[in-house]
């Protein structure tokens, strides 16, 4: 069996290494071909060209390199038309995969499953239809997700969210931590203003503004901040002024992240994907975020849910106070951070569901994947 695969971050790197490692598992005479990073190499493929060419985001960025993404797109695809493997597997970065899919379907009756379900639960709806034009099967990464694709005509399957299988810090590391920076039994909050200049830059005041305030109430409060790798260097200089001062992580050393992750009592964070990295080191969260008026405006017009985060929607609970848009004021945050601190507890049950929806516990999501791609090729 042949296997044309495509990522173009190194999130869909981690997520492809395990399908990969999956397939290898249930089909061992599987090959692959394709587009990936140092773990989908790591596991087997040889990379037509370095990832890094395709992982492209934001409208500016895109434009710049139109010409040369677009040469690529047709490339891949007619690579693909070419060879003829049994399916072209896309993770996620749909302004590329779902290019590549479309030129391949045009001109072949090749299976496509594409890898990470598009919000359309949260805002633009209509791109399910769009997919469903060339996408033959989605492998769904939240377990509400396969209603929404199936309705547009394409075979869904939940197969679990890769954050359950991410290891996690023990309570002896946690509490070495605390040791090593002098912590004792203080209050830990993690600061977490997310992974992008612009979003950073954005938040940082605010976030600095609320620290202030619930600092007036718990004066012993300490802060830690893992600096995403993109905007370790704005983080530092942001939060240098910052009361503490901040114990600040490199964005290098992932194991002191994930101790951080559970020696922190509570969590102010970006919205995103960074709370289920929370849920599932137990710790309890406020959630924050704002932007540019007119994406503002806009964005809030073309919502379609009452909450944008990720523990609150997976367990049909609001338990995780949400600050959005125009809600995203020091005051308001400061309450709820504070109120956080106080009844940390509140989000336990939450967070718990959250992680046993999404397949903790459960055989691991590459795995399950692997099956759902197979069982579609009609494979046993």
């Amino acid at each position: 069996m042949r296997v044309f695969i495509i990522a173009g971050e190194p999130s869909g790197d981690k997520l492809g290494a395990a399908l990969m490692e999956g397939l290898l598992n249930l089909a061992p005479e599987v090959e692959f071909d394709g587009i990936g990073g140092a773990r989908m190499i790591e596991a087997g493929l040889k990379s037509r060209f370095p990832m890094d060419e395709i992982s492209v985001m934001g409208v500016s960025e895109i434009l710049s390199q139109y010409r040369h993404l677009k040469r690529r797109i047709r490339e891949t695809a007619d690579q693909i038309i070419l060879e003829k493997p049994d399916v072209l597997i896309t993770i996620d970065l749909p302004e590329f995969s779902l290019r590549v899919a479309k030129l391949v379907k045009a001109k072949s009756d090749i299976r496509c499953v594409h890898y990470v379900a598009p919000t359309v639960w949260a805002w633009r709806p209509g791109r399910a239809d769009k997919m469903a034009r060339h996408i033959d099967q989605v492998l769904a990464v939240l377990p509400f997700e396969p209603p929404y694709m199936e309705a547009a005509g394409m075979r869904c399957d939940f197969v679990g969210h890769p954050v359950v299988t991410d290891p996690q810090a023990s309570a002896e590391e946690a509490q070495a931590f605390r040791e090593e920076y002098d912590i004792g039994n203080a209050p830990l909050a993690l600061v977490l203003p997310g992974s992008r200049r612009g979003e950073v830059s954005k938040l940082a005041p605010v976030f600095s503004d609320v620290l202030k305030r619930v600092l007036k109430e718990k004066p012993d409060l300490r802060l830690v901040i893992p600096a995403a790798e993109p905007v370790e260097d704005l983080v530092r200089d942001v939060a240098k002024d910052w009361p503490g001062p901040p114990i600040i992580i490199s964005s290098e050393n992932k194991r002191l992240k994930r101790v951080a992750f559970k020696a922190a009592n509570v969590a102010l964070a970006a919205s995103g994907t960074v709370s289920l990295e929370l849920a599932a080191a137990e710790t309890p969260m406020v959630v924050a975020y704002d932007m540019k008026w007119l994406s503002r405006v806009i964005i809030t017009r073309m919502l379609k849910v009452d909450s944008v985060n990720l523990v609150n929607l997976v367990s049909e609970t609001r338990t995780v106070p949400e600050f959005i848009g125009d809600e995203c004021q020091p005051d308001k945050i400061a309450a709820g951070f504070i109120s956080v601190i106080n009844e940390p507890e509140l989000q336990k049950d939450a967070m718990a569901l959250t992680m046993s929806l999404l397949g903790q516990g459960g055989e691991a999501p590459g795995l399950r994947a692997a099956r759902a791609v197979l069982d579609g090729l009609g494979k046993k």
